[in-house]
């Protein structure tokens, strides 16, 4: 117990066992599969390298906990996903390869209700959550059967009536995939009959995907033409990048960094999060003529400079530039839609399931302006730039080159390395863009979170709603003072709001 604040210290609940049950628990459901391709299925070289990465989402729910109608609903969702049934197991080759296998699964081995000291949910009901998140880290999960699992906090927070966290191995997918899943097996609160409704996906813009101007004249096809030499361009200097990155290129030792050579992940972890209007973001967005990735990261430079020379005390004349990697989904932009609307007429198998990354490594400055509006500017340029590369293509293609040409090793050399030698890791997922339930209880927010990377450091964004969720995937031993560094997001975004507000 924290004699400071009456609630259980991360380590004590980290010592409790979780498949303790504090409510009856509804008959066992269980489903199996007659899909027998399925077991033929190979383990892909992208879900390979996700050996050790894990998600964790974290969903405020507006109702109390009905726990027989949310394992229906889980029983009944989650069986039309193929990876929430199946296990990797090798597939008796030399080279030592895996493959999915369908087996039989019980939903209540996949269901938790861990008894929690009642004293310090009273006293601060927020903080036992997020202690209780942390201490997942530490937890492993058991490989013989699909991993997944779902906790259940039934208790009100500042935010929830009850909350419930959700941990997946990354390899059963990345964030399309679960935020598909979540989308197919959603039901509008306005509407319970139909889906959610779908948030526009934004349009690439990048040569491959413009189509060749036919009657617009010479300069116009010359134009065409001069864009896809800037788009090889771009794509060999990134590339190169990536490589130097790979080998030897290392951002400058910070207080976001961790020890020189640590290339393993710490199981000190802790997820926090704040709300951002998105009208608040979409109006700074048109007021400088930017995207909303842009107020993002321009946003995120701004914290964590605020942050970086408050607590180091150097001149505010000095100028860093870190980097951080970008996830990016390499499947085509009109495919939510398109896999929700398989999925709802029984045509889960044409899913692109599974992880489709690729990496693009994003430079970002830390650095005091007077102008709040520079951030985002500076960060615009940036994203501008990548806009006009293969980089993410390229770095997908080359680790899984690696890993079947010289194994595993080889390929985690990669994978481990790009993320080491960088600050920090980034990622944006478009949630529901109306107010949604799932497994029959309407949820009041999505905090997704991820372990296993060597960076001290995951920032993402999430939006739900007219809401943007920042949450901050930290190691507490790197930023002690988690708390604040979550404040001077608040505070950056605050700032660029008020800027735009005098244009």
């Amino acid at each position: 117990m924290d004699a400071s604040n009456g609630c259980p210290s991360a380590a004590a609940l980290r010592t409790r066992p979780l498949s303790i049950r504090t409510k009856p628990r509804a008959p066992a459901a269980e489903w199996t599969t007659e899909d027998s391709t399925a077991d033929k299925e190979p383990v892909t070289p992208t879900a390979r390298l996700m050996e050790d990465l894990y998600i964790v989402v974290t969903m405020g729910l507006g109702s109390p906990l009905n726990l027989p109608v949310f394992s229906a609903g889980i029983a009944t969702q989650l069986a039309r996903y193929p990876r929430f049934q199946s296990i990797q197991v090798a597939d008796g080759s030399e080279d030592g390869n895996r493959r999915w296998a369908r087996v039989k699964v019980k939903v209540d081995d996949h269901i938790i209700v861990p008894v929690l000291d009642p004293v310090a949910v009273e006293a601060d009901a927020d903080q036992v959550v997020e202690d209780y998140a942390a201490s997942l880290v530490t937890l492993p999960m058991d490989a013989s059967r699909p991993l997944w699992e779902f906790h259940f906090l039934d208790f009100p927070t500042s935010e929830a009536t009850s909350t419930v966290v959700l941990r997946v191995h990354h390899s059963l997918g990345d964030g399309m995939s679960l935020m598909t899943l979540v989308f197919a097996s959603a039901r509008s609160v306005a509407d319970p009959t139909r889906l959610p409704a779908m948030p526009k996906q934004p349009q690439r813009r990048a040569a491959i995907y413009m189509p060749r101007p036919r009657s617009a004249g010479t300069m116009a096809f010359l134009g065409w033409v001069w864009s896809y030499f800037v788009l090889a361009w771009n794509t060999m200097v990134d590339v190169a990048f990536f490589a130097a990155t790979v080998l030897f290129l290392r951002d400058p030792k910070t207080s976001f960094s961790r020890s020189d050579d640590d290339t393993v992940f710490s199981q000190r972890r802790r997820f926090v999060h704040l709300s951002l209007s998105l009208d608040d973001v979409k109006f700074i967005k048109n007021a400088i003529n930017c995207t909303v990735n842009d107020v993002l990261v321009g946003a995120t430079s701004a914290a964590l400079s605020q942050y970086y020379f408050r607590k180091t005390g150097n001149t505010i004349t000095e100028k860093i530039c870190l980097r951080s990697v970008l996830p990016v989904n390499l499947r085509a932009t009109t495919s939510l839609q398109k896999y929700v609307n398989l999925i709802e007429f029984g045509k889960s198998s044409d899913v692109g399931w599974g992880n489709q990354l690729g990496y693009i490594i994003l430079p970002f400055h830390v650095a005091m302006h007077d102008d709040p509006l520079v951030y985002v500017r500076k960060a615009k340029k940036t994203l501008d730039r990548k806009k006009r590369t293969l980089e993410m293509v390229f770095t997908c293609k080359i680790s899984e080159l690696f890993l079947k040409l010289f194994g595993m090793k080889a390929g985690s050399f990669i994978f481990r390395r790009m993320l080491a030698n960088t600050s920090m890791l980034f990622s944006n997922v478009i949630g529901p863009a109306e107010p949604t339930e799932f497994c029959g209880h309407p949820i009041t927010f999505i905090a997704p979170g991820l372990y296993g990377v060597p960076q001290a450091l995951i920032v993402h964004y999430t939006s739900y709603c007219n809401t943007i969720k920042v949450t901050l995937s930290i190691d507490d031993e790197i930023f002690p003072d988690y708390s604040q560094l979550l404040d001077d997001f608040a505070d950056s975004f605050g700032h660029i709001k008020d800027a735009a507000l005098g244009l």
